[in-house]
């Protein structure tokens, strides 16, 4: 059985549409996409409401990442040369867990 998901893109379309209509140039490239990843989602709401508007930390538990969105955030990682500390702050996720994603990424390569 195939989970349902939110439509992202009309969510985030809706939103841009009707309060921040001078942000949808910036978010149109995101928006295009057939699929948008857990990234893609996180990047919209960064560009449409900011970083000090991110989830609070009770709500930073709960979040999910798939195999493809973990090996874009390792690959983030390397590309700009950052240590786990600046990893973590950058994507709000636990030092543990980028630490536990690499180990998996370096046994698997995420494949």
């Amino acid at each position: 059985m195939k989970e349902l998901q939110p439509n992202y893109k009309l969510i985030f379309s809706d939103i841009l549409e009707k309060k921040y209509p001078e942000k949808r140039k910036e978010c149109e490239r995101i928006l295009r996409k057939k699929l948008l990843s857990s990234f893609d989602i996180i990047n919209l709401n960064t560009i449409i409401f900011g970083k000090e508007v991110q989830a609070e930390d009770e709500n930073q538990r709960h979040k999910s990442y798939k195999k493809s969105d973990i090996k874009k955030i390792i690959e983030y990682q390397k590309k700009y040369n950052l240590n786990n500390v600046e990893t973590c702050t950058q994507f709000k996720i636990s030092r543990n867990t980028i630490y536990k994603w690499k180990k998996l990424y370096e046994k698997k390569n995420l494949t």
